[in-house]
């Protein structure tokens, strides 16, 4: 049990850098810092909203796998 967990860990870790990566794809820097104001309140759609939503997903999975892997192994 604690090797699946330490992999599924590992894999949704992996998984997460790679949407975090193509979603940051299209962005600058200016735009983090507010250079870029008309990217910051624009809409989602199709395949964008569909990675985000995705994102937020994978990245709950992986604190819930966080939270129980340290609960149940310490």
């Amino acid at each position: 049990m604690e090797i699946a967990l330490y992999l599924a860990t590992i894999l949704v870790s992996i998984v997460l850098m790679l949407v975090v990566l193509l979603q940051s794809k299209g962005s600058a820097f200016s735009g983090a810092f507010g250079g870029d104001a008309s990217s910051i309140y624009r809409t989602r759609r199709g395949l964008e909203r569909t990675l985000f939503q995705f994102t937020i997903v994978v990245a709950a999975v992986w604190v819930v796998l966080a939270i129980v892997s340290s609960y149940y192994f310490s």
